[in-house]
Order: C-alpha cells, then sequence, then structure tokens
C-alpha cells in the first residue's frame, strides 16, 4: 500500500476498495468521487484497525448520512443496553455510531464497537481522557490529552470530534461577548475550563501537528469540534461561533495538507431563517468540507419533542450544504435516551435527510417517493408498509383499527378518493352509500 490515507489515495489519483464500495452506494462514477475526496469535499472515514466496517462517504453532493450518538454514563452504566442501542440504529440504517460514554469501562465499550459494528465510529477523546486518567481535570496534562487521541486511533475509531478551535484568543472573545447560554458543547466546556484553571493553551490547539500526524498513521478522520456552537437561538450566528468557525477553516487546511481527512461541526440550535446562510458561510470559510451539524434545532421550548425541532432544521441544513445529520432524540436536555428514544430520534433524522436529498436533486432519492405514490394510488397496503421509512409502525398503526373493507382505511371509508377516482376510471359505479 503505497498510500497513508483515502485523501492521500485520492491525491494520487488511486481509487481504493473503500471508494469503489462508496461510489456503488452512491451510484457515482468511481473516478469523480476520488477526485472529490481529493478535493476534501468527500470523507470516507475508515480506520486501518476497524475490520468489520463498512465505508461510507461524507459530502454534501453525496446522500446525507446520520449519526447516532449514545454511551454510557455514570447514570446509567449498563452496557448491554447501549448495544442494544448500537444494534437498532444500525438495523434502522445509521451510517454512524458515536460512543460518547463518560463513566466506566468505555475502552472495552469501544472496542466491542470497533470489532462488531459495521458503521462509522466515532468518539471524543476529551471526555474519556478524563474517565481514563481519573484524577481533577487540572492535573491532566497536555500529553495526556494527546495519549487519548492515539489510544482511540489504535481502537480503530473513524473519527473523532477534537475541540481544537477554542484556543486562548477565542476563548476570551467568549468570554468578552457574554453568551446567554455560554459554552453548551461537553467537550468543550471540559477543555475551556482546564484552559482557565492551567492557564495554558489548549493542546489540541498548539499540539495540532501531533493529532494530525496520529490521525494520518491510522487514517482517522478529524471532525473539528465546535466547542462555541449556540446553545440557544438567541446565540445563534454570534462572533463566538463564527471565529471559532475561522480557525477550524484555517487548521482544517493544514490537515488536508498532511492529506489527513476533515469534517467540520456545525450549529447546534439556530433560527429557520438563518440556517441557509450559515451553511453557506461554512462551505465558503471551509471550502467545501464536509459540514456535520447537531440539529440545528430551530425552538428552545420544546423539551420532550426535539428530535422534531431538530429534524426541521435537519432537513433544511442539508439542503443548503449539511452533508452528515447528528440525530437527536425527544430525551434531548432531559436524560440519557432509551431504545425507544434512539429509534425516535434516528427516524426522525432519517426523514430529514431524505427530504433533503430529494432537494438536492440527489440520483435515485425521489424513486422511494414514486413507489410509494404508486403503492398509494393502487391501495396496496403490504407495498406500502414495505417502503415505510418505519415499516413496524405504519403496520401496527394499520392493525389497530382496520376498516370493513380492505381497499379503505378507517378515515375515509368508502370515500377514500383514490379508491373512487380509480372505479371511475375504470368505468365502474362509485358505490359510496351501498
Amino acid at each position: 500500500m503505497n498510500y497513508a490515507t483515502q485523501m492521500e489515495a485520492a491525491k494520487k489519483k488511486v481509487i481504493t476498495n473503500q471508494m469503489r464500495a462508496v461510489a456503488a452506494y452512491e451510484n457515482m462514477d468511481p473516478a469523480k468521487l476520488c477526485s472529490l475526496v481529493a478535493a476534501g469535499q468527500v470523507a470516507i472515514p475508515a480506520n486501518k484497525n476497524h475490520k468489520s466496517l463498512k465505508p461510507y462517504g461524507i459530502g454534501r453532493m453525496l446522500k446525507t448520512k446520520i449519526n447516532v450518538n449514545l454511551g454510557t454514563s455514570k447514570d446509567c452504566l449498563d452496557v448491554n443496553v447501549e448495544m442494544e442501542k448500537v444494534m437498532s440504529a444500525v438495523h434502522m440504517g445509521a451510517e454512524a455510531i458515536m460512543d460518547l460514554s463518560s463513566f466506566g469501562d468505555t475502552r472495552t465499550f469501544r472496542t466491542k464497537l470497533t470489532a462488531d459494528c459495521p458503521a462509522m465510529i466515532g468518539t471524543v477523546p476529551i471526555y474519556d481522557a478524563v474517565v481514563y486518567y481519573n484524577k481533577p481535570l487540572q492535573q491532566i496534562t497536555a500529553a495526556e490529552w494527546i495519549d487519548a487521541v492515539r489510544m482511540h486511533a489504535e481502537d480503530g475509531v473513524d473519527f473523532m470530534t477534537i475541540h481544537c478551535g477554542i484556543n486562548r484568543s477565542t476563548a476570551q472573545r467568549f468570554k468578552n461577548a457574554k453568551r446567554l447560554t455560554n459554552i453548551v458543547s461537553r467537550g468543550g466546556s471540559i477543555i475551556f475550563a482546564w484552559m482557565e484553571l492551567t492557564g495554558n493553551e489548549n493542546p489540541f490547539y498548539e499540539r495540532f501537528d501531533e493529532v494530525l500526524k496520529i490521525c494520518r498513521e491510522y487514517d482517522v478522520t478529524l471532525s473539528l469540534g465546535d466547542a462555541c456552537r449556540p446553545g440557544s437561538i438567541e446565540d445563534a450566528g454570534d462572533i463566538s461561533q463564527i471565529e471559532e468557525l475561522v480557525v477550524l477553516g484555517e487548521l482544517m487546511q493544514r490537515a488536508w495538507a498532511q492529506d489527513v481527512q476533515v469534517i467540520i461541526e456545525g450549529p447546534g440550535h439556530m433560527p429557520l431563517n438563518q440556517i441557509q446562510a450559515n451553511m453557506e458561510i461554512q462551505n465558503t470559510i471551509c471550502k467545501g468540507a464536509p459540514f456535520y451539524v447537531l440539529g440545528p434545532l430551530v425552538t428552545d421550548v420544546a423539551p420532550g419533542y426535539d428530535h422534531i425541532t431538530a429534524a426541521i432544521g435537519g432537513a433544511v441544513a442539508a439542503t443548503y450544504g449539511a452533508a452528515f445529520l447528528c440525530y437527536v432524540t425527544p430525551a434531548e436536555h432531559l436524560r440519557l435516551p432509551t431504545v425507544g428514544d434512539v429509534k425516535e430520534g434516528i427516524i426522525a433524522a432519517k426523514i430529514a435527510a431524505h427530504a433533503a436529498d430529494i432537494a438536492k436533486g440527489i440520483e435515485g432519492a425521489k424513486d422511494w417517493d414514486y413507489r410509494m405514490s404508486v403503492a398509494r394510488r393502487e391501495l396496496d397496503w403490504q407495498t406500502m408498509f414495505k417502503l415505510a421509512i418505519n415499516e413496524d409502525k405504519a403496520r401496527s398503526y394499520r392493525a389497530q383499527s382496520q376498516p370493513e373493507h380492505e381497499d379503505t382505511c378507517t378515515m375515509c371509508g368508502k370515500m377514500c378518493a383514490m379508491r373512487n377516482v380509480n372505479k371511475i376510471l375504470r368505468g365502474e359505479t362509485v358505490d359510496i352509500m351501498d
């Protein structure tokens, strides 16, 4: 193998096995995909040590992908439950799993994921370093933060969120700006607190070249974390968010120079009317690098329904350039999600992603909807169920309310427009009241 990373191979015009698999899935010419990877506009996260991986491409001109966050915490430490969530997520079509475990034997869980799970695996080494070293935050050394990155790379993680955009300068700008909801990124808040407690520069920023060396060695895709993402619509698009984005754009170019693939992380909360502009700003500053968004949540007042607020924002974001949607569950802002919450979050995110793919004109996206429309016209219930984004739910709703006549439902009965127009067009009598 005469290349270290997918990006290096692409720059040399070498089409890897991973590129061939992604191109087939996307119905794209492999040479075109290769050129997009070389330009940094598509990332194929594929750690050399993740042997069970089914590769996917992430880029605005590809199908919109979905990431599922999960992991253990001090209050919810059942690894078996988390693995049930993982397998459920993969079964429902999630392309990526992000392990955000913050307590317990995190390395065993992480290596099990990379051994058994075909989805792309992502992590946030900052969380794990706090758990792994198990000592006061200010006593963790700069070298230990970097060592955590290496450990995750060795374990086969395909992409890592590294919060390197919040440095001493951007942190001071944040403090001066006096935001409404401060820093809501968990990783961002940890490294900000460490800088404040120690007086030192962010080691992921200061020692960025070491991070790149690790990523290049294992072909880890660098997901540049947005420590200053807005935690409320009031803070959306503020100077803290945009200044950090500029820093991430600069770091991205340094990564590309080392043939390290990059994803840029984006906003959390943002009003609907700002999303398109934010996507365009990101695309300009970051030269078309894949944009990975959480939400954006378009209102702050829907706890228990934030999978819906995120799906609304995600559909708009992906229409205008986001490539990778991080799902949000109904439990967001409230608690660790259950298996049921995970399913609801995935379905909402898949709806958003598919709606955006239609709007973007992704090849084949409308075909799914066309087949569903044909089945509805023909009142072919079994085909409708099979085509539904959640077949189980569609079947259960039908089963819970059985109509008198099979070619109707309990909403319209014999007044069903599809049924009656079909009859008229076939030259039959319409028997609404018979």
